[in-house]
Parts: C-alpha cells; sequence; structure tokens
C-alpha cells in the first residue's frame, strides 16, 4: 500500500499532504453519491424510534430549518475554501500571482462546464440546459475566492465575508418583490427566487427559480470564505496543532450562535442560502474540520479513516462514475433477486451497503494505482 498521503485542492496527488482534509472530503462525497440508497433502506426498517430520526435527517428540509443532509453541499463548498488556501499559496510562493490567476481561471472553467455536462450537456434541447447546478456553484466560489484570497489580505477577506453576509440580509430583507413586498423569506414570494424568474435563463431545478439561483450565489461565497479562513489557521506554522483545533471550535460555535440567532430574524433556509444557514452550516463544518483534524493528524488515529481518503483524493470521479458505471446493477448480481428476498426487511438496506462497497472497491483501486482525475 502507498504512504499516506495528505490532501490540499484534492486535484492532484501531493507528496505531502493533509490526510484529514482529504478525509472530511470523502466523508462528505461519501453521503453525496450513497446517501439515496442509504436513505431508501434505512426508511424500509424505520417505524419510529431512532432509526426513523435517522432517515429523517437524511433528508433536505422542505423549506426553513436544518437537517443533516443540509450540511453536505454547503460543507464541500467549505472544504473547497480550506484546499484553495494550500493549493494557492504554494502557487503564489513558487511562481506569482500571474500565474496562479490564470490556474485559478481555467480551473473554475473547467468545473463550470462539466457541471453542464452532469445536467445533460447538451444532449436535449437548448432550452432544457441548466446553467447553475451544484458543480457550477462550486465553480463560481472556487473561482471568486480564489481571485479574492490572491488579491486581499486576511482582514479585507473578513469583510468581504460580512459585507456578503449582511448584504444578502438587507436585499431579501428590504427589497421589495412585486406581488409580495418586502421581508417576504417564503418559496417563490422572496427576491432571490424573484430574480432567478427573471434573469436565470434556461432550465431551472424547481420550475421558475434555482436552489443554486443567481442572487444566492453570493453568500454562498461567503461559505468559501469561511473555509478560507479555517485553511489559513490549519495553515499558519505559529499555531500549534492545540490552538488549531481550538480556533477552530471557537469559530464553529461563534457561527453557530450568530446563526441560530440570526434565524429568528432571517431563517436558515438552504434553497435560497440565507446568510444564518451559510453560518449554521459553516459552524458545523468547522466543528467537524477540527474533529477530523485532531482524530486524524493530531492523534494519528487514521486507518478507519482510509475509505474516506479513496474518495477524498477522487471527488470528480465517483461523481461521474455514477454516470458511466451503474454499481447498483452490480450489487444486484449478488444481492438482488431470490437472495435479496432472503434478507426480508433488510434486503434494500443489504442492496445499499453493497452498491456502496462497489464504489469503495472502485476507488481504492484508483488510489493503489495512484490513479487521480485531476482538475
Amino acid at each position: 500500500m502507498p504512504e499516506p498521503i495528505t490532501a490540499n485542492d484534492g486535484s492532484e496527488p501531493a507528496k505531502s499532504r493533509l490526510l484529514s482534509l482529504d478525509a472530511l472530503r470523502g466523508f462528505d462525497m461519501f453521503w453525496i453519491v450513497g446517501a439515496h440508497e442509504l436513505v431508501r433502506g434505512l426508511e424500509q426498517l424505520a417505524g419510529g424510534g431512532l432509526l426513523g430520526l435517522i432517515a429523517e435527517q437524511l433528508h433536505h428540509k422542505a423549506w426553513a430549518g436544518f437537517h443533516f443532509e443540509d450540511l453536505i453541499f454547503p460543507l464541500f463548498v467549505f472544504i473547497a475554501g480550506v484546499s484553495l488556501v494550500f493549493s494557492l499559496e504554494k502557487t503564489l510562493r513558487q511562481t506569482d500571482r500571474r500565474t496562479a490567476t490564470l490556474r485559478i481561471l481555467r480551473r473554475g472553467a473547467l468545473l463550470y462546464f462539466l457541471g453542464i455536462l452532469y445536467y445533460g450537456g447538451f444532449s436535449t434541447s437548448f432550452e432544457n440546459i441548466r446553467l447553475l447546478g451544484v458543480l457550477q456553484r462550486i465553480a463560481l466560489c472556487y473561482l471568486f475566492a480564489g481571485l479574492l484570497f490572491c488579491y486581499l489580505k486576511p482582514k479585507a477577506l473578513i469583510g468581504v465575508c460580512a459585507g456578503l453576509l449582511l448584504g444578502y440580509w438587507a436585499l431579501l430583507s428590504f427589497v421589495p418583490v412585486p406581488g409580495h413586498g418586502a421581508g417576504n423569506f417564503a418559496e417563490g414570494a422572496n427576491l432571490a427566487n424573484y430574480v432567478d424568474q427573471q434573469y436565470l435563463p434556461l432550465r431551472k431545478h424547481d420550475g421558475d427559480h434555482d436552489p443554486e439561483g443567481l442572487l444566492s450565489t453570493l453568500p454562498a461565497l461567503a461559505s468559501c470564505l469561511l473555509g478560507v479562513f479555517a485553511g489559513l489557521v490549519l495553515k499558519n506554522p505559529t499555531f500549534t496543532d492545540r490552538k488549531k483545533v481550538l480556533y477552530l471550535v471557537a469559530g464553529g460555535l461563534a457561527c453557530l450562535a450568530v446563526g441560530w440567532a440570526w434565524h429568528l430574524n432571517f431563517p436558515v433556509i438552504k434553497k435560497i442560502w440565507t446568510s444564518s444557514f451559510v453560518l449554521v452550516a459553516g459552524g458545523y463544518s468547522c466543528l467537524l474540520l477540527a474533529a477530523f483534524y485532531q482524530v486524524i493528524d493530531v492523534w494519528k488515529f487514521q486507518k478507519w479513516a482510509l475509505p474516506f481518503v479513496w474518495i477524498g483524493v477522487n471527488p470528480i470521479t465517483i461523481y461521474f462514475g455514477g454516470k458511466f458505471i451503474d454499481f447498483e446493477a452490480m450489487a444486484k448480481l449478488f444481492v438482488g433477486g431470490p437472495v435479496g428476498a432472503a434478507f426480508g426487511q433488510y434486503s434494500e438496506l443489504v442492496l445499499a451497503v453493497t452498491t456502496l462497497g462497489f464504489g469503495f472497491l472502485f476507488l481504492r483501486f484508483l488510489y493503489l494505482r495512484k490513479i487521480f482525475l485531476r482538475v
């Protein structure tokens, strides 16, 4: 087995990478690509009680509020911010700002184009192309956060982040929406949805508006900048490991406190990425990063995290892998039909676990052979 590698941006295997960041990215990707099957299996067993609560947390909130499932996407945006500190700082140190800028522009454009392809590309009519989606949002957040990181000092970045959160709150609170007035945060009646209705062309995920829409990209950038701040803490050579973890925990708790307090005035809503949602999701993300860093990089308890590392160093591969490799169909060859029926009420869960197992084996194969899809 190759020596453990650690991660900066997940785009290329480096000799010295932060293993906890790879593992956290893999943990996040696990829920992105495997949650549907797992939820389906748990729901078959859940008749209330603990399993019912777990299954409920693996569904998005319909609108306001927060479930574990609502953390998955902003956690990835947060991780992108942490990662760009490691990758771009190295580029700036070894080359210059112009080279770093070109790299950011190139990578942002490629990620955006992959997002277009993921949602069907040009296989359907032009009006069915989805211009904004998950990968496109990650691309835009990486692009602008990367450029800001290259050209602004940390204090200025804090100002930009605060300005984005307060500015978005002010826009949605005080700019009137025709037919609904100002300060209405209901679906279809808020300013973010209205901007999508009026100015976002082609296909939108939710009919006439999109959860990765135009205006909500602004606070999503703030989510990425929160990751940048966490990355600066981890990258600071003057901080001890203990101080890094304490700062991450303190920052996470502060974000949660402010976010949930703000929820009383500006509800936590993932689908329009409210400022309170940014802080709540950022707080949980910061606490998860602190926990992974403490356990994996400080205490060196690493073997349990290797399956997540296999995913974390190849996130684009597994994200697109389901488009080309039907892991569920492979699993059914082994635990489908009469074999699956023999498991009774556990059949869906067994199928889900087997499907995930094939995905892990595929990524382990790539990891051991040092095959990484780079963007």
